[in-house]
């Protein structure tokens, strides 16, 4: 009896010695590439680079994209107020204001949107970095994304197709890539 409870001591042992390994060696994989949700930001209406995908691909509609106003303020009155302006007193329309970046946005470089069949990609390029500013995958999509000191990569995976987009600045200006697989 007493060498059955040593042998179920032992087992017991070994087996939450090696649950608890395995527990930190996934953890500290995991923890690594853990990310924020993505974020779906407007993209400024800047030309696209030359060559890019931007310029091949039309943008694709965003199921994230609300309206300016509140429905409530685009309504027109049944009858106009009565209010009557000096035509000296009246002043050519300003045109609208660009569009501010969202609060917690770190991005101060140029955007570089990338747009793919797969998603959407949006990095914030500086002379040596760059910073992932939002993923959005399209309908049918999954997205994983990867960062390093020196690159970031998001891969978005439909059954067995894979479209990756790389972004790079190891001893060079940040350089996005798209690489189909």
């Amino acid at each position: 009896m007493r060498r059955g409870l040593l042998h179920t001591g032992a087992w017991l042992l070994a087996t939450g010695a090696a649950v608890t390994l395995s527990w930190w060696g996934v953890h500290t994989v995991m923890s690594g590439t853990a990310y924020d949700p993505p974020r779906a930001l407007p993209i400024p209406g800047a030309a696209p680079e030359r060559g890019s995908l931007a310029e091949v691909a039309p943008p694709q509609s965003s199921s994230t994209h609300r309206p300016s106003e509140p429905p409530a303020a685009r309504r027109t009155p049944s009858r106009p107020p009565e209010r009557r302006t000096p035509p000296a007193a009246r002043k050519s329309p300003k045109p609208p204001a660009p569009p501010s970046p969202p609060a917690g946005s770190s991005s101060s470089g140029r955007l570089k949107p990338v747009n793919t069949e797969a998603g959407r990609v949006l990095f914030s390029l500086e002379a040596d970095s760059a910073t992932l500013e939002s993923a959005t995958p399209n309908s049918g999509w999954a997205m994983q994304v990867w960062k390093n000191p020196s690159w970031i990569r998001v891969e978005f995976t439909a059954g067995t197709a894979r479209l990756s987009v790389f972004c790079s600045w190891h001893n060079h200006p940040p350089l996005v890539e798209v690489v189909k697989s």
